[in-house]
């Protein structure tokens, strides 16, 4: 791909690359399933010296979700996730509505400890991180922009290419679709202001009539002007070339329901890989579309009375979520799925 000759290469590459080779080799070894798993969204920084970016509203709930799921399935997993953004095991704690010190309590001696409402689920998913932590089969990683996730996919993808078909990426994040190339990139923080923008056009040769020297973010009068490059599609690179012999999922995210099957379709068969999730924005946390070329379409659905649902009117400022009795997540429903379709890839020794 030509965008790696143009875009820079994240300073941390390196480490990333040197602490997942390490995790590959070991997993290799033990001939584990290694599943990467990538979440969150990606930023479009719009200045070198970084002030403002484009972003998009994924938390990663789904990565962070799924993860856990591939590791109670026996998978080693390493986990590509947008810095901030929801984590394995703490997301369990760290996006609901209350504060987290609100789980803890004194007792009469005085000493910290859980409030037993919540002692036996924090037991119990502290069992859980301890385990992956002690057999070293979740391995953490963070990226903050689209530039650094394709670096950090590219490379990861080519450390895993000796897994062969034990190796599944099953792709959640939410890429950005434009960017802004490196070489079109200001340097400092873009002013708000018309008369220091008009010094600084004019202090480095720009004529007030010309845009063919600006930016690809720039001020033009009181307006700021975002002229974005789309993001190469990276998927056919990722099947063909990257990992060619890995199980690949990949994700559609859609509002309108008539068109939801269509676009997964056409995704499958543009990119030739295993797996299409379909979500829709609303639904998207109780019902997912599975498409493959193996099995067809297949909607996997959480049952109505083991969603998580909404009730208004609680604080009287919209909807606050209220659990089932004994609610089931959706990721429970879907790693399961795939890891059968994983089993049959591996048996068959075809890919595709």
């Amino acid at each position: 791909m030509e965008y790696f000759d143009s875009n820079p290469r994240p300073k941390q590459l390196d480490e990333h690359s040197e602490g997942a080779q390490a995790f590959i080799d070991q997993h290799a070894r033990e001939h584990r399933r290694v599943a990467l798993v990538t979440s969150g969204g990606t930023t479009v920084p719009l200045e070198n010296q970084t002030v403002r970016f484009i972003d998009n509203f994924s938390a990663g709930t789904r990565g962070a979700t799924s993860a856990e799921y591939f590791l109670e399935a026996g998978y080693a997993v390493i986990f590509l996730h947008r810095q901030f953004s929801l984590l394995p095991y703490s997301r369990h704690y760290s996006h609901t509505t209350n504060c987290f010190l609100d789980y803890m309590t004194h007792d009469e001696r005085g000493a910290v400890v859980i409030d037993a409402e919540y002692r036996q689920q924090m037991a119990d998913v502290l069992a859980q991180y301890t385990k992956a932590k002690r057999e070293n089969t979740l391995l953490i990683l963070p990226f903050t922009s689209v530039n650094e996730y394709l670096w950090y996919l590219r490379d990861l993808a080519i450390l895993m290419q000796p897994l062969a078909a034990n190796g599944l990426f099953y792709l959640a994040a939410a890429v950005s679709d434009f960017f802004v190339p490196a070489d079109r990139m200001v340097e400092h923080k873009i002013q708000s202001s018309e008369e220091f923008n008009t010094k600084r056009q004019l202090s480095n040769g720009d004529d007030d009539n010309s845009n063919e020297n600006l930016p690809a973010a720039h001020m033009e009068g009181k307006k700021l002007v975002i002229d974005l490059d789309p993001v190469p599609k990276f998927l056919k690179q990722l099947v063909d070339a990257w990992a060619p012999r890995s199980m690949i999922i990949s994700f559609k995210l859609e509002t309108d329901p008539s068109i939801l099957s269509e676009k997964c379709q056409s995704a499958l068969k543009k990119y030739a890989h295993h797996l299409v999730i379909g979500n829709l924005l609303r639904t998207r946390k109780h019902e997912v579309l599975m498409v493959s070329a193996r099995s067809g379409e297949k909607w996997l659905r959480v049952p109505t009375d083991r969603r998580t649902k909404s009730v208004t009117g609680l604080t009287g400022n919209g909807a606050e979520p209220v659990p089932a009795a004994d609610p089931i997540e959706i990721e429970s429903l879907i790693i399961p799925e795939i890891k059968t379709l994983h089993s049959e890839v591996i048996a068959k020794g075809d890919p595709r």
